[in-house]
């Protein structure tokens, strides 16, 4: 199963915050939809990096509580070190890299660098269930002789 295929089944939305943005707005959009990262994009929608909820906690942490008014840009994950995945890109891989690098989000990219999805731990784990699932099911039916000869 390649990623174009859980962005088909979940949809293509992503949400984002502005490179600007301060913590408090991002944990207000990722609070109000119920997320756990947010792209942090320009006013051209390049990509600058990504912050997720880790990203504000360990900030918090180091910072003893500490967190108000810090820019959105100084908690998240840089572009240069962020993990992106293609559309043709197999989900065993995502799997893989992101257990590797201990990471919960991966941003999809089209060929311009543009963000066109996310796919999240849950999702890939999902997919792979209901994949799973449908050779359960099959194998089953053909072991009970569903299938005409």
């Amino acid at each position: 199963m390649k990623a174009e295929n859980i962005l088909e089944s979940k949809g293509r939305e992503v949400f984002s915050i502005h490179v600007e943005a301060i913590i408090a707005d991002a944990l207000q959009v990722m609070n109000e939809n119920n997320i756990g990262a947010l792209m942090v994009l320009d006013d051209r929608k390049a990509i600058h990096g990504i912050i997720s909820e880790r990203d504000v906690m360990r900030t918090c942490h180091r910072s003893q509580g500490s967190c108000r008014g810090l820019a959105v840009k100084d908690v998240m994950t840089p572009r240069e070190k962020l993990i992106v995945a293609r559309a043709e890109d197999d989900i065993n891989d995502l799997m893989a890299a992101m257990t590797q690098k201990h990471i919960r989000h991966i941003p999809v990219v089209d060929e311009k660098d543009k963000v066109v999805g996310m796919i999240s731990i849950g999702d890939i784990i999902k997919a792979m269930l209901q994949e799973k699932d449908f050779h359960i099911r099959h194998l089953t039916d053909y072991i009970e002789s569903k299938y005409p000869l």
